[in-house]
């Protein structure tokens, strides 16, 4: 065998040694990848196994891609390949390259799944954007090992180098195994063979796909089936965000039936409700409070085994609570632009904020007339061009960001929510002191990493490990302490909003309205009444309540509610009238208890999906395939019943894909 092995040309040899080398660098981020960050429900060792199989024929395919030119390189020059120094330096200049590279956007991988769950997709250059890169960075810094990271990266690209460096040595000082022409002919075609069947990476008519990963409905399976390097660049050809006329009008009649639209337009595309005034309401103030990465599964509300925010809780028994109520898609840039503008952000890459054509929007906060207009935000307002979503479309807004605070910074978010609330009750304390009624957008920001938390008053405390009951917690979802503590921390803070507002003197008059922006990373967890992490749900499933001790009865709410129905509501509540453009609906509209869906987006098995959930139904249809799928959510919620329910079916993927289509149209073309 030894000497079968060194009678093949050296620089043969040596390029399966360096794909070799290759292959195991990925095989060890893999391995890292399902130690620390693998996490699913499936106990089926068949399929993480098949997981692992797809996986590293992915990690092959990846590296002999990698190969090409250095194999290239060496069946030209064969025997001049170890002998000339051009060679030599082009060799360790690429390789060096190729290692850190590879080395960085695994660990920038490991990052994104850690983050959001999901492989690296193109939707991470957002972070990129002009203007933001430096927040981002001092985000990444703070929430993350950057300095030790930095360090370990070195060490390991040193040992790389020397790794190389012995590796050529010692190929160079074997001897020279000279071929006539047919034998080398031979070699290059068995390496050609082999190296393309190897990127083919499959015994069949079609060659290895990323969506072969997708076998299960399990993102962690899906997750652990993929080569992210390769997923993420096979998806950089997304298309560009537009809409499309014809289809809108073809969908157009569903969507505006659904709406009440006051005048059915199919050529004009009319989507305006008008909605009267109530004069013998009183106009209370209206404070929206965002709360940062609060899903529904992580409260105390939804049965949460951790019952980590008993503040929320009360407030929640004393006034509405929405059990069924859901943002459009997960991102906090995508919230803050959906319920001002009452339209779901859909946009792939870029988030609708920084998308120019999508700023210019009637909504319905600049109809608040005679009332102040307020966003309030702990860090800088140009994260995600947030300023131009209030500037360009609320008249008169007033902003308050980091700088304009007497508390110092807190972390790469600005002040700290704490510092936050205490002075933006000041502000608010102003405009009621003057009897000047106010709405106000509060963005909270420290249940984000880096998980900053202060002492508040001095009665906050954080708890370790060993003050829980772990065996709750690993049932909770939480995937660590410093989560956990965060979450603790916001609802530290929406009590001590409430006691401000009780000691300001504006509590009585006021109506506030709570909600989370998407959820959390979790671990899997089973204590909701849906099966929303497998059906992927959960992460745009999120808590919302509102409070108001003298105008707000206690109640609960199960009619499912959008984060686009929020400004539609309050202002019916306070008696403002307004024209409705846009696609939310009041939340206590009675006429839609039997019919009320809401319009989601969310990735499972790294597929994006958009769909629609009402009380029975969810409906939903595959970005990338177009197939769809229907299930009851009080039968089988896991069960495709598409085909024994045709005409329901169709009813919805009408009603799906007009909420689709006419999104994109309205994106574009609500321009005031």
């Amino acid at each position: 065998m030894q000497y079968s092995w060194k009678n093949i040309p050296r620089y043969i040899r040596y390029v399966f040694v360096q794909t070799l080398y290759l292959f195991l660098l990925m095989v060890m981020f893999r391995a890292i990848f399902y130690l620390f960050f693998f996490k699913t429900t499936i106990t089926d060792s068949a399929a993480i196994t098949k997981a692992w199989y797809l996986g590293l024929k992915f990690d092959l395919r990846l590296a002999l891609m990698l190969i090409v030119p250095i194999a290239a390189i060496a069946l030209i020059s064969r025997n001049k390949f170890f002998t000339s120094k051009a060679i030599c330096r082009t060799n360790f200049i690429y390789f060096f390259i190729v290692y850190l590279l590879l080395t960085l956007l695994y660990i920038l991988d490991l990052g994104h799944y850690d983050y959001l769950g999901l492989r690296l997709d193109p939707s991470v250059l957002r972070f990129l954007a002009k203007g933001e890169r430096a927040d981002n960075a001092r985000m990444v810094w703070q929430s993350y090992p950057v300095v030790r990271g930095a360090l370990a990266i070195i060490i390991f690209m040193f040992i790389v180098y020397r790794i190389e460096k012995s590796t050529w040595k010692r190929f160079a000082s074997q001897p020279a195994v000279y071929l006539r022409n047919w034998p080398f002919t031979s070699y290059v075609i068995g390496m050609v063979l082999l190296v393309a069947g190897g990127i083919y990476g499959n015994f069949a008519y079609f060659p290895l796909r990323w969506s072969q990963a997708m076998f299960t409905r399990d993102n962690g399976v899906t997750s652990l089936g993929l080569n992210p390097i390769l997923y993420f660049v096979s998806n950089l050809t997304v298309e560009g965000d537009t809409f499309y006329l014809e289809s809108t009008k073809k969908y157009y009649p569903a969507i505006a039936e659904y709406l009440k639209v006051d005048s059915l337009q199919t050529e004009k595309l009319n989507y305006v409700r008008t909605v009267p005034g109530d004069p013998t309401k009183p106009k209370l103030n209206v404070v929206l409070v965002m709360l940062e990465s609060t899903g529904a599964a992580v409260t105390s509300m939804y049965n949460n085994p951790m019952q980590a925010t008993p503040n929320m809780k009360r407030l929640a028994d004393s006034g509405v609570l929405f059990k069924n109520f859901y943002v459009p898609a997960i991102s906090t840039a995508k919230t803050v632009f959906g319920v001002t503008t009452g339209l779901p952000d859909i946009t792939t890459v870029k988030t609708a904020s920084r998308h120019p054509k999508m700023l210019d929007q009637r909504i319905v906060m600049d109809q608040f007339k005679g009332y102040d207009k307020l966003y309030l935000l702990g860090g800088n307002t140009n994260w995600a061009n947030i300023r131009a979503v209030f500037t360009n479309n609320v008249e008169g807004v007033r902003i308050y960001e980091e700088g304009m605070y007497k508390s110092p910074k807190a972390d790469v978010w600005g002040v700290s929510d704490y510092d936050l609330i205490t002075e933006a009750s000041g502000i608010l304390k102003a405009d009621n002191d003057k009897k000047q009624p106010f709405v106000a957008f509060l963005q909270l920001a420290d249940n984000h990493p880096p998980y900053t938390t202060t002492s508040g008053a001095g009665d906050f405390k954080k708890m370790t490990e060993k003050e829980l009951d772990m065996n709750k917690f690993k049932k909770s979802g939480f995937v660590s302490v410093d989560q956990f503590n965060a979450l603790r921390y916001e609802d530290y803070n929406v009590g001590h909003l409430i006691d401000m507002a009780r000691k300001d003197g504006y509590l009585d008059n006021t109506i506030f309205v709570f909600f989370g922006d998407h959820n959390c990373v979790l671990n899997p967890y089973s204590f909701m009444p849906l099966p929303e992490y497998e059906l992927a749900t959960g992460g745009v499933h999120v808590t919302a309540f509102m409070y108001s001790p003298k105008h707000i009865a206690p109640q609960q709410v199960t009619t499912p509610g959008s984060l686009l129905d929020v400004y539609p509501t309050v202002a019916k509540m306070v008696g403002m009238p307004y024209k409705n453009y846009t696609l939310g609906v009041d939340l206590f509209d009675s006429a839609r208890v039997n019919n009320k869906y809401v319009f989601l987006n969310y990735v499972r098995n790294q597929l994006p999906y958009y769909a629609i959930l009402g009380d029975r139904y969810l409906y939903e249809i595959c970005l990338k395939t177009d197939s769809a799928a229907l299930y009851d959510l009080k039968g089988d919620p896991m069960k495709n019943i598409r085909a024994q329910l045709p005409d329901t079916a169709k009813s919805l993927d009408n009603l799906t894909r007009g909420f689709s289509e006419s999104t994109r149209y309205l994106l574009f073309n609500n321009k005031k």
